[in-house]
């Protein structure tokens, strides 16, 4: 494992090895006129084992929707591919991309069809492009409170890890050990934990009999097949997946998420903002509506996922775009089927690490007593019904305290503007990768 302390920096920096696109690491110590710069990717162990962090997301949302809705797997996964290298090459830190959660429940339990699908991605691509165009996101990020965003962070965290010990409990034994074998590797920053988990996980799903045999495949050219739907598909998608569907991507997808790139990254200038995240979600749901592509968006639980396994460059987006975009290239269908090799003991250990860290970056005991209460309750709610809930209880409560104690939310402004600007105690960073 390398390691990019202040002094290797500098001397990468003064040696001219540094590249336009690098990612620019800001701290009060350096020269304003020669900033310090680390590598936009890296490549290696880690950043592998952090590509697949997000796994246990992906894998039962896609494959759930393609066998029910009828999706072409070539146009999911070319989708899917092209927005994880696009999202690694534009930000330069493992920002995931996730199916639509509310609206994958819409497709699995109340049928939508591939044309709808379609209608709801361009739905909400042109939502998202006029909020984050027009400045509503950033309004709305501005007027949330931060115990409100740690609160849905500790919820959805929660959630994820729930998600995952209920998909582990459907096979106990091989979730035991695989979940026992990620837990141990993760203490130790060389070993891809991820990686071995997940190797681990298909080889005992073999020796216990719950993988059959490989299946076949058929290499080849897929190309995505186009959709194009019509006026009665764009009714029913906003009805029963846009609705659901943008409170959630608002909170979890864009709000939390900006929040959670600047607690892991705070030194560095990656452009993770609300409002290039909510463009980025509407530009790439608009192209890949077309496409026969799936409802997609970035996710805090994405991120805390490619983040806990390893990752913390581009690097990781490109390594599983170019694997997704690869499957549903030359694979097609048989993508799937090698994908779905993978136990759901795996799945579920994947998602409950996920949750853990995802959890755990809340970080609500920072906040005094009266508001680390009113983040919990955000919590309780995000976790009891929907972000969404939590976001507006959120919402209104910082409302009443702006009217009667303005004084407190000013007071508590000032302080996270100060924090989030603090570099580390050596006065330089401290970037790991592979």
């Amino acid at each position: 494992m390398a390691s990019f302390s202040r002094e290797a920096l500098e001397q990468r920096r003064d040696s001219g090895r540094t590249l336009p696109f690098d990612v620019a690491i800001r701290c009060s110590r350096q020269p304003a006129d020669r900033p310090l710069r680390r590598p936009r990717f890296v490549f290696g162990l880690k950043e592998l084992s952090g590509a697949l962090g997000d796994l246990g997301t992906f894998l039962p949302h896609v494959l759930g929707a393609i066998t029910v809705a009828g999706l072409s797997p070539a146009g999911v996964f070319v989708s899917f591919g092209l927005f994880y290298l696009a999202s690694g090459a534009a930000y330069g830190i493992p920002v995931g991309v996730q199916p639509m959660k509310a609206a994958s429940a819409a497709v699995l339990i109340q049928g939508m069809t591939p044309a709808e699908v379609s209608a709801g991605a361009l739905i909400i691509g042109f939502f998202f492009l006029v909020a984050g165009a027009t400045g509503l996101v950033s309004m709305l990020a501005r007027v949330t409170p931060p115990w409100t965003t740690a609160g849905i962070q500790l919820g959805l965290g929660a959630s994820l890890a729930w998600l995952g010990l209920k998909l582990a409990w459907s096979q106990p034994l091989l979730s035991a050990i695989v979940a026992g074998a990620m837990g141990l590797l993760l203490f130790n920053r060389r070993v891809p934990a991820a990686l071995v988990g997940l190797a681990l996980g298909v080889g005992l799903a073999f020796a216990l009999g719950i993988n059959k045999g490989i299946p076949e495949v058929d290499w080849g050219l897929y190309l995505p097949r186009g959709v194009v739907p019509r006026p009665h598909d764009f009714l029913r998608a906003a009805y029963v997946a846009v609705l659901p569907q943008v409170p959630l991507t608002l909170t979890n997808a864009i709000i939390v998420t900006a929040a959670l790139a600047r607690r892991y990254f705070p030194k560095e200038e990656h452009h993770v903002t609300v409002r290039n995240l909510s463009l980025s979600t509407g530009i790439v749901n608009m192209l890949a509506a077309p496409l026969g592509g799936y409802m997609m968006c970035h996710g805090a639980g994405g991120l805390a996922g490619h983040y806990r396994f390893g990752a913390r460059t581009g690097g990781a987006a490109v390594i599983i775009g170019a694997a997704f975009l690869s499957l549903g290239l030359f694979l097609g269908s048989g993508g799937m089927a090698l994908l779905a090799l993978i136990p759901t003991a795996a799945v579920g250990s994947l998602l409950l690490f996920s949750g853990f860290e995802l959890a755990a970056s809340s970080r609500v005991w920072r906040f005094p007593r009266w508001a680390v209460g009113l983040a919990l309750g955000v919590a309780t709610l995000s976790f009891g019904f929907n972000p969404a809930v939590g976001f507006g209880a959120g919402l209104a409560a910082g409302w009443a305290l702006r009217r009667w104690c303005p004084a407190i939310m000013v007071s508590m402004a000032q302080a996270e503007e100060e924090r989030a600007y603090i570099c580390s105690r050596d006065g330089g960073p401290q970037f790991q990768a592979s």
